[in-house]
């Protein structure tokens, strides 16, 4: 698999979650750089979700809606750390819950309880729209909340005519490492990474605007636009608000997993190769930044990389010594210096064989029949 992604750099936001996604991608040849915008605080030890489970405790809600797996999770270990967690499960006993998707309803079932209904969009939208349309009024609606805040859901439901009650089970914070985060601005900014990964939406509004703060946003935007060369990447449509509004269309996968992501980006990122061909010593794949035969990773200097690219691009035909001069840097029209970058291209594991020579014409690679 690892010469899937072999030579290219992917930028990843997130501090919940990045090293799953981390090495999923590396096992596919990637390499990753960590750039979290914004910290993930427990609650655990909040006195405000304590008050907001005891309050709940003591006036149970008609309607709960959990939007996160994690979250609700969070929320009944941070209980029974209190112990409080039997009298919180006793009193949701009677509740109607609704799950924001099959994350949270696997955490409801975890729990001992049901959710009587799961959104299939897996978006705060389809929760709000499906309760308000039976009607709310008079109702005491509890919603479990992630770190980004309630996604519009307790305004709506007040305007309804509910009683809310919000508990946050974990809440974001600044990013630990703010010199991360401006190198990775500066990386999507400059085009030096294949792809930028969104897992929430507050981080996608927040690197945005860590790059509106430097001077950098439209530069970004242009970077990932449709004749950019960084893919955006998002797990799902929620993330990619924030993106969109900014005017970047970004990759989102039909189900929206990690998984899915990470099929996405591999399928997306895999086309990116600037050539790929099968010769005899194994397929070859010539990115921007790196080369891997056979899945292994060739040790090339950049004039080496550009030689390679282009004799990778002809298939099998020749390339010229003047074609390779024009690519190489430092202007020479010297045939010698061309024939010094073929040898030094040829020292490469695995190259010797396969890059040849043409007399009096120029060089080629002994590209197999597909």
């Amino acid at each position: 698999m690892r010469d899937q992604l072999g030579g290219l750099r992917v930028l990843l936001t997130s501090q919940r979650r990045a090293a799953e996604l981390g090495s999923a991608l590396e096992r596919r040849g990637a390499t990753i750089i960590h750039a979290p915008v914004l910290s993930t605080i427990p609650h655990a030890d909040d006195e405000r979700l304590l008050a907001a489970t005891q309050a709940l405790i003591a006036d149970p809600p008609d309607v709960l809606v959990v939007t996160t797996g994690i979250g609700f999770r969070g929320w009944i270990e941070a209980a029974d750390a209190a112990g409080l967690a039997r009298d919180l499960l006793a009193a949701l006993g009677g509740t109607r819950i609704l799950a924001r998707g099959p994350k949270a309803k696997g955490a409801i079932q975890q729990a001992g309880l049901t959710a009587e209904w799961t959104a299939e969009s897996e978006q705060a939208a389809e929760v709000g729209e499906y309760l308000t349309d039976q009607g709310v009024d008079g109702l005491h609606v509890a919603v479990q909340h992630h770190g980004s805040g309630d996604d519009g859901l307790d305004g709506l439901f007040e305007r309804g005519g509910a009683r809310v009650s919000p508990v946050v089970v974990y809440r974001v914070g600044p990013s630990p490492d703010p010199e991360a985060v401006a190198r990775g601005v500066a990386l999507v900014a400059d085009r030096e990474v294949e792809a930028v990964v969104f897992t929430s939406a507050p981080m996608a509004a927040e690197f945005l605007a860590q790059a509106r703060a430097r001077g950098r946003l439209a530069e970004v935007v242009a970077a990932c636009g449709p004749s950019g060369d960084v893919l955006a990447a998002t797990v799902g449509p929620v993330t990619a608000g924030p993106l969109r509004e900014a005017g970047i269309d970004p990759l989102v996968p039909d189900r929206f997993r990690l998984g899915a992501l990470v099929r996405e980006l591999v399928k997306a990122l895999s086309t990116r190769a600037a050539a790929r061909v099968t010769t005899p010593a194994g397929t070859l794949v010539v990115r921007a930044r790196a080369a891997h035969l056979d899945g292994s990773p060739l040790p090339l200097t950049p004039a080496s990389l550009t030689v390679l690219r282009l004799l990778a691009q002809a298939e099998g035909s020749v390339v010229s010594r003047a074609a390779i001069l024009a690519e190489l840097p430092g202007g020479s029209t010297n045939p010698h210096t061309a024939e010094m970058a073929v040898a030094r291209l040829r020292e490469a594991p695995g190259l010797r064989g396969i890059v040849q020579t043409v007399i009096k014409r120029g060089y080629r690679l002994d590209v197999s029949p597909q």
